[in-house]
């Protein structure tokens, strides 16, 4: 079963680590945006679609997880989705454009609110199911 204090403890780890990293990013720019930014095997990410992603990722999953606690007991609610999404697409257009610090700052936000909700989990929490497009039916601790 997964640690709920462990999970978060290593978010919030990894929060702290991307963090460090934002004077070295920053002082190496102005970065270009990738001209493509897709799903496919040409894309190249830059730093400015790497940080829109990640914070476009925490605030979804976040909520993804509280949709299937939300689910009436019983009911597999849906959750996920793929990499061809076009609202996350867009929202990544949208935010890669966004000065860096602003992505760091948003991404040091989130990465803390998603692991006080993670934290907040119990064990029923984490034996909730849900029911992914291509994965299949999974689990709360599963999807963390």
């Amino acid at each position: 079963m997964a640690d709920p204090a462990a999970l978060a403890t290593a978010l919030r780890s990894s929060a702290d680590d991307l963090a460090a990293l934002e004077p070295t990013v920053v002082a190496a720019g102005p970065w270009p945006l990738a001209e493509r930014f897709d799903h496919s095997d040409e894309a190249a990410w830059g730093p400015s679609e790497v940080l829109a992603h990640v914070d476009e990722m925490l605030p979804y999953w976040t909520g993804q997880v509280a949709r299937i606690l939300a689910a009436p007991a019983g009911e597999l609610a849906p959750f996920g989705r793929q990499a061809t999404d076009a609202v996350r697409a867009g929202i990544i257009e949208r935010d890669r454009q966004l000065p860096l610090e602003e992505l760091f700052a948003r991404i040091a936000s989130d990465a803390h609110r998603a692991a006080a909700s993670i934290e907040s989990l119990s064990d029923a929490d984490l034996d909730r199911p849900g029911r992914h497009p291509v994965r299949g039916d999974m689990t709360v601790g599963e999807i963390l």
